[in-house]
């Protein structure tokens, strides 16, 4: 009997000793005959636990509107969903620590006392006891370390997540932000263009009074006059809109009484050709999709390694007595020292369905991780395209706002001349309005692209 204790110490010392001085490697390369011949290996890229560094909203200076900054700063410090993201990534950092535990010896106390004693009679008898356990699952297999591995990447993952999230309402709030100035000064430019049909329409009715306009004039003059008024209470209905919008994301109430500036910021100079790619390792949802791979191997690693036998040490004090103050006297302390070795032989299948469910999860965060990457190019692309496009279609509008005011004066000077009807000054001037809202709009369009071009490769370039 002296001979099997001492064999079960033996065994026990030594699988405990090699635990404590094994090293992640060594975990691997016993645990890779156990997973099988084909299991897919994690690249080392997937492996690493240290995500990409902290990426600020750094392209917002290139638009140089302190207005703009506040703006961002007031959103990102109110808006809800991104308090609902920022909650998330305490979660996961919460149940990365609780993954860390469990590698960790856990102990705990406890108390009692009580009595007991017949119906009938005067005997009874008091005991109180003392007791205290420490315990401690060894990692053999690498088990607990891979789960927390895998919440570790998680919470990676949930933080690169928040990061796109404030990229995302940064990006979402410029852009407001923009269309909100762009009403203004559409405002600003249909209420020149009501100025300018207001004295044509007074020099009109003056002329027909002496005989030298006819009716005609006068109703056309009095109807571009109508039509203009109407447009502008189309766009300042837009503009109560757009800062309504705009005050949504500031998580103020939307009551269309911001103040903004009155022109819309300078463009910034556009991206130079030949960008890297590396560029989009920058951004964060492709970051957070990369995080989600590699918790999946580790999940998978730590499902495969649940098959194997698993050993638990125990150890614990306990004292009782009858009499309170003698708890603790060392002749009524006991101690106890145990070992288990627990090998899994028949579960339904259930781990083994833990295994697959595990693989399959691999299989869908690799696939996530392929398209959120092919998605990130094709942004690029996308807005690299819309951008050049956008300068080509800039320039052959302002080629038409340099033609329209060179007509118009042509037009002004035949009329007084007595060579055109009113009705061309009109049509021009029309003409000349319609462009000068055409390039306010572009200006605002290519503020847009370049927005959604930074957000595309993850910062400014």
């Amino acid at each position: 009997m002296n001979n099997l204790s001492t064999a079960t110490a033996l065994i026990f010392s030594s699988l405990f000793f090699t635990a404590c001085v094994e090293t992640e490697q060594g975990v691997a390369d016993r645990m890779a005959p156990a997973m099988g011949e084909g299991e897919p290996q994690a690249p080392e890229q997937f492996r690493s636990a240290t995500s990409a560094a902290p990426i600020e909203v750094n392209w917002l200076d290139s638009f140089r509107s302190r207005q703009l900054d506040a703006l961002v700063e007031e959103a990102q410090a109110n808006n809800r969903d991104l308090q609902s993201a920022a909650a998330r990534v305490e979660r996961a950092r919460a149940l990365a620590t609780k993954a860390g535990a469990v590698l960790k010896p856990s102990a705990a106390i406890g108390t009692s006392g009580g009595g007991s004693g017949l119906l009938e009679g005067d005997t009874s008898r008091e005991d109180y006891g003392l007791s205290a356990q420490v315990s401690w699952e060894i990692d053999i297999w690498g088990k607990m370390s891979a789960g927390r591995r895998s919440a570790e990447a998680s919470a990676a993952s949930a933080e690169a997540q928040l990061k796109y999230a404030q990229h995302a309402l940064a990006a979402t709030t410029a852009k407001s932000y923009f269309v909100a100035l762009e009403a203004g000064m559409q405002e600003a430019l249909a209420e020149e263009n009501i100025q300018t049909l207001q004295e044509v329409a007074r020099i009109v009715q003056v002329q027909y009074d002496n005989g030298l306009a006819n009716a005609q004039d006068l109703a056309l003059s009095k109807s571009d006059l109508a039509l203009s008024r109407a447009q502008l209470e189309e766009v300042r209905l837009s503009r109560r809109d757009a800062l309504r919008a705009l005050e949504l994301l500031l998580g103020r109430y939307p009551g269309a009484d911001l103040e903004l500036a009155s022109q819309l910021p300078k463009l910034p100079a556009p991206p130079p050709a030949g960008l890297p790619s590396e560029l989009l390792e920058r951004r964060p949802d492709v970051i957070a999709a990369e995080r989600q791979v590699a918790a999946a191997f580790e999940e998978t690693a730590r499902a495969r390694a649940a098959r194997l036998p698993s050993l638990s040490l125990t150890a614990g004090l306990g004292a009782s007595s009858a009499d309170l103050s003698s708890v603790l006297n060392t002749g009524n302390i006991a101690w106890q020292a145990a070992g288990n070795l627990l090998a899994p032989i028949l579960d339904g299948g259930a781990r083994s369905a833990d295994i697959a469910a595990a693989t399959a999860a691999q299989k869908e965060s690799v696939a996530n991780y392929a398209q959120t990457a092919l998605e990130a190019f094709g942004d690029v692309e996308t807005f690299l395209d819309q951008g050049s496009s956008l300068g080509r279609r800039a320039e052959q509008l302002d080629t038409a706002a340099d033609e329209a005011a060179r007509a118009l004066k042509v037009a002004e000077l035949r009329h007084k001349e007595g060579e055109a009807p009113l009705l061309d000054v009109l049509s021009v001037q029309q003409r000349v309005a319609a462009r000068k809202s055409q390039a306010i709009n572009m200006q605002r369009l290519q503020l847009t692209q370049r927005v959604n071009l930074y957000l595309a490769l993850g910062g400014e370039w």
